[in-house]
């Protein structure tokens, strides 16, 4: 120290050293009455990186305890034995996808400057503010006053600052925490072109989204719909819903997770410990249970699809049934398939396979029988056997003769997890005039059908020795009625082209089965769908022309589907109509689709155990196959038979 108060040592620049030790930023170090660099360089690069004026005293001369900066803008190096007391920690690198991926890397870089206290001085060495050094001997040398923050570098900078760098001032500058420190670099992130791609919004993992995709062909449910049943939904979902909800339900996801499979997962321990002779209702491993129902059946209800033809003994069946089973209207295949025919084709085998073909491999034939020439066959998806008890069937015959099978009926029953289903399909007595007959054999069928045999009664306390009817939850009833229209042909001619779009209520005001039903004579506690097609007997087979033989018979509504529950709603029409496709009968299709409510059931029904016709499967599966074969063969032969002719 000189009497007028200089130091007489050195300036030290940033790279000091502890110990008196100094390292080069670029040259020797220079004593502070040496100029540094050229002052026109100097000013040049103070206005470049807008460096604030080192303070003077009035003499002129850099007042005491103010460092100098380096003596030329480079970066410094850090010898071997040195240490530098830094108070920044070098930011790291990133390559250009994590800055761009990264939302810290793509902040708003205002923020960032009224946080941000630390500029790089003209060598590149990044030093705070607010940081005060010591000499080898441990006297202070004095602050660094730091630049203004309107360098490019942190103006673009955004909000990736390190942990360091978000300290603050007093936790930076304590001295047990300074450590040696290498300068790098500081580049800015680099910036896109042009706009970021908006973000998915299904986060899940592309690769089992790709892995756990359902085939939409075995989609038998639409959209489920948000409301009450969402926390039941979340928790049991059946494989063809998980379409829509694969990601948020979280059994599925483990299950993506560990099999790559939409099933959901088994636990050893549950396979250790279930039992499916519980016996309970509310019981957790009840086959029928109601965890079982709930996973295959979020909202409880189940499709039922109802067809009833006479077929008029016809030989010939038609070449495609799609629009019989499958038609293009339905958005979605049904869980049940119940086909009733009267007057069916003499091989009724056959007439099996052909169904089974149509439908495909996704359904098995549950069940199958007839009485004479009626046939009654029920058709399930594959995967709901398991749920289906044993399967009982009756017959009755309504003619006078016993032998002779033309009329009576024919009725299957079984348990579909806690709900009792009853299926009759029949023939009553023709004549336009025989009303009373064919309440008698109404009256014949619902004393005489033996139904249950085995299955227990789900609702015993409204059940009816007389009546098959009320010993079931479920009842569809559905044939060839042979219920006419109580008015001439033209008088029928002229209100079917009366009525106004499918408006049938002038031919219906004639309808002999409505007025019987009116009355309670027949059909009680059953109901009927609204008709909006027209009449489906009699037609000129071939054709859509009604009767023109010399007979002229009256156009009516022989064909017909009714229902019946135990409890109120459980049963509601989604479609009724007819098939006008089919012309090889004299009778047009009446089809009709239902969604029936499902409840648990015990596991003391007795189970069909997947019991399904295996023969009729393969073999109309192979049908299925050789029909496809043929029509791409065909397809192939169409197009490559090319005639040119020469004129």
């Amino acid at each position: 120290m000189t009497e007028n108060g200089e130091d007489s040592r050195p300036c030290q620049p940033s790279g000091a050293l502890p110990g008196g030790a100094a390292v080069k930023a670029v040259g020797d170090i220079r004593p502070f009455k040496a100029p540094l660099v050229d002052p026109k360089t100097y000013k040049d690069i103070s206005d470049t990186l807008k460096i604030p004026q080192v303070a003077r005293d009035p003499e002129g001369k850099i007042s005491p305890y103010q460092p100098c900066p380096p003596s030329l803008p480079r970066l410094s190096k850090v010898g071997k034995n040195g240490s530098v007391e830094e108070t920044v920690r070098g930011r790291r690198l990133r390559n250009s996808q994590e800055s761009l991926s990264d939302p810290a890397e793509t902040g708003s870089s205002t923020d960032s400057l009224k946080e941000d206290q630390t500029t790089p001085d003209p060598g590149g060495l990044v030093l705070s503010g607010a940081a005060t050094f010591r000499n080898g001997q441990g006297s202070v040398v004095g602050p660094l006053s730091a630049p203004p923050t309107g360098s490019p570098v942190f103006r673009d900078r955004g909000h990736s600052l390190s942990e360091y760098e978000r300290r603050p001032h007093r936790q930076q500058n304590d001295p047990t925490e300074q450590r040696v420190r290498t300068s790098k670099v500081r580049l800015s992130p680099v910036q896109p072109t042009g706009p970021l791609p908006a973000l998915e919004k299904n986060f899940a993992s592309s690769t089992l989204r790709a892995a756990n995709r359902i085939d939409r062909d075995c989609v038998d449910y639409g959209v489920l719909a948000r409301g009450g049943a969402g926390e039941r939904l979340h928790r049991n979902l059946s494989d063809s819903r998980l379409l829509e909800n694969m990601v948020s339900d979280s059994t599925s996801v483990s299950s993506m997770k560990s099999t790559f499979s939409v099933l959901n997962p088994i636990r050893p321990k549950d396979v250790r410990n279930r039992s499916f002779l519980e016996g309970s209702v509310l019981g957790n491993g009840a086959l029928l249970g109601a965890e079982e129902l709930d996973r295959y059946f979020p909202d409880r209800r189940m499709g039922v699809f109802i067809a009833t033809w006479n077929m008029q003994g016809e030989k010939g069946l038609p070449t495609n049934l799609d629009d019989l089973l499958l038609p293009t209207d339905s958005e979605f295949a049904q869980d049940f398939y119940i086909i009733g025919v009267q007057e069916g084709c003499p091989d009724r085998r056959e007439w099996e396979i052909r169904l089974q073909e149509t439908l495909g491999p996704y359904y098995v034939m549950l069940y199958a029988a007839s009485h004479g020439v009626l046939y009654l066959t029920v058709f399930v998806r594959r995967d709901l056997i398991w749920f289906c008890s044993e399967v009982e069937h009756a017959t009755v015959t309504t003619r006078i003769i016993s032998q002779i099978k033309t009329k009576g009926a024919v009725g299957i029953g079984f348990t579909f997890f806690g709900t009792s289903f009853l299926f009759i399909t029949s023939h009553f007595t023709s004549g336009d005039a025989k009303v009373y007959e064919r309440i008698l054999d109404y009256n014949k069928i619902i004393e005489a059908l033996a139904l249950p045999k085995g299955l227990p009664d789900t609702n015993p306390y409204r059940s009816t020795a007389s009546d098959v009817t009320t010993r079931y939850d479920e009842v569809f009833w559905f044939g060839d009625f042979n219920f006419r229209l109580s008015k001439d042909r033209l008088g029928v001619e002229t209100a079917m082209n009366q009525t106004a779009g499918n408006d049938m209520g002038p031919l219906l005001q004639h309808d002999q089965l409505s007025k019987q039903m009116k009355d309670g004579s027949i059909f009680k506690g059953f109901q009927e769908a609204p008709i909006h097609f027209l009449p489906t007997y009699k037609f000129d087979i071939g054709c859509d022309v009604y009767d023109s033989t010399s007979k002229q018979r009256t156009p009516s509504y022989t064909d017909r589907i009714l229902f019946r529950n135990r409890q109120a709603d459980d049963i509601k029409v989604v479609k009724y109509t007819s098939c006008s496709s089919i012309k090889t009968s004299d009778h047009r299709p009446v089809i009709g689709v239902f969604q029936v409510k499902l409840r648990p059931g015990r596991d003391n029904i007795p189970l069909g155990a997947g019991q399904f016709d295996r023969s009729l499967y393969l073999e109309g599966i192979r049908r299925r196959i050789t029909r496809e074969l043929k029509r791409r063969e065909a397809m192939k032969n169409q197009s490559s038979s090319t005639i040119c002719s020469i004129s």
